[in-house]
């Protein structure tokens, strides 16, 4: 028997424990602490993960409760287990990692360089993680897994002339607070020489992912992944195309910023940190231009292929900047009711259609209610609108970012 064998069965009889024993009797009982990250909810109530998943594996035939130190109670192990079993993961966490928090820490990485350019194995590295991330896959797997993996990708897509080694930019990023090698004790080596790196890796055979607040943050709000994802670009690919890459661990194409089933309003709100919208709004515009000129000035021409990053910046831009209200002035009464997880019931419209020739840029976009956006689209009046919102548009624009 393995965890993959416990079920909902098992984990239901393991709750019946828990309440008939109560949380500190349960825990005392089975050697658990108590869980200071996640929690797993049922029936109003909410009990520790890892130790239910632990004790429901003694209700397996012929099994003992797992012991603390027998298995992990983050992703790739407890909260799989109950996710699997279709039960909702809740978040303890006191200060979950922000998407600025989350950038400024990836800005802090200390880049290699080759030939005076960026290395892009870091951001490989991070790009293969990330995709696993948006995928719900396991956030930490086996070293002989990530090393094949990764090296697959280096290979491919890392054309600087640097040797394919996942351990190289594994450490760094280690180091820098992104990356976690769970179970091992002491430093791991610098991330530069040869032999006393691979042979750290090869001796341990550690597992190897993101840390658990940054997976949670790019896996939960796909505004907060589109904007790491562009940040990899920006810093590691300023004069290559690095589309391939992303397409290659499931990071460019038109969903890439939705957000996980079980993400909140909050976490996903195209507000920015602090409530300045102007800043948000022109780092988010600035984004969206630096594509803009890797693409081809934006044209949706035959030679210039869709940019689904630049797309979900554009489209987060324009819900920053109408503040959850349609954008439309003559707007008949928008909807006083929300989509199912509490947000505003807009649809971000390219007024300056892209088939035509638009750009895809808050500029010539604009945030519009069912009503408004069924108008502009197969109105009789849509022309007239057109015109209308391509000013409000252009002068909202102006007001948060300036003159240009």
């Amino acid at each position: 028997m393995a965890m993959r064998d416990v079920t909902r069965r098992e984990i239901l009889l393991a709750m019946e424990e828990y309440d008939r024993l109560g949380q500190e009797a349960f825990l005392a009982r089975h050697g658990f602490a108590r869980s200071h990250t996640y929690r797993v909810a049922h029936d109003g109530r909410a009990y520790d993960s890892k130790a239910v998943v632990g004790v429901a594996h003694g209700y397996l035939p012929g099994e003992e409760p797992l012991r603390p130190d027998q298995f992990s109670g983050g992703h790739g192990h407890a909260l799989d287990v109950l996710r699997r079993a279709g039960f909702t993961i809740v978040s303890q966490t006191a200060d979950p990692l922000t998407e600025d928090k989350l950038l400024a820490l990836m800005g802090k990485v200390r880049m290699s360089r080759s030939s005076g350019r960026p290395a892009p194995h870091q951001a490989v590295a991070l790009a293969w993680a990330f995709g696993r991330a948006r995928r719900g896959e396991a956030r930490l797997v086996p070293w002989s897994e990530a090393e094949k993996e990764i090296a697959g990708l280096l290979k491919e897509h890392a054309t600087d002339g640097g040797r394919p080694r996942p351990d190289y930019p594994v450490a760094a990023l280690t180091r820098a607070g992104l990356w976690e090698l769970p179970g091992w004790e002491g430093e791991v080596p610098p991330a530069h020489g040869d032999g006393e790196l691979r042979r750290w890796f090869a001796e341990r055979q550690p597992e190897s992912g993101l840390t658990e607040e940054v997976y949670e943050a790019v896996r939960r709000s796909g505004t907060t992944r589109v904007a790491a994802v562009n940040l990899l670009v920006q810093r590691y690919f300023p004069d290559d195309d690095p589309r391939e890459l992303f397409q290659a661990v499931g990071l460019w194409d038109d969903a890439v910023a939705d957000d996980a089933p079980d993400a909140t309003y909050e976490e996903a709100a195209p507000g920015g940190e602090g409530g300045d919208t102007a800043a948000l709004y022109r780092r988010l515009c600035e984004s969206v231009e630096h594509a803009e000129a890797r693409n081809g000035r934006g044209r949706r021409a035959q030679r210039v292929r869709s940019d689904p990053i630049r797309s979900a910046l554009a489209r987060r831009a324009v819900l920053a900047r109408c503040g959850g209200r349609c954008e439309n002035p003559g707007c008949a009464g928008q909807p006083d009711d929300f989509t199912r997880r509490g947000q505003p019931l807009l649809e971000v419209d390219h007024v300056d259609d892209l088939g035509l020739g638009g750009r895809d840029h808050p500029e010539t976009m604009a945030a519009l209610c069912p009503n408004c956006h069924a108008v502009r689209t197969r109105g009789s009046r849509a022309g007239e609108l057109r015109a209308v919102l391509l000013a409000v548009a252009e002068e909202r624009h102006r007001q948060l970012y300036g003159e240009r």
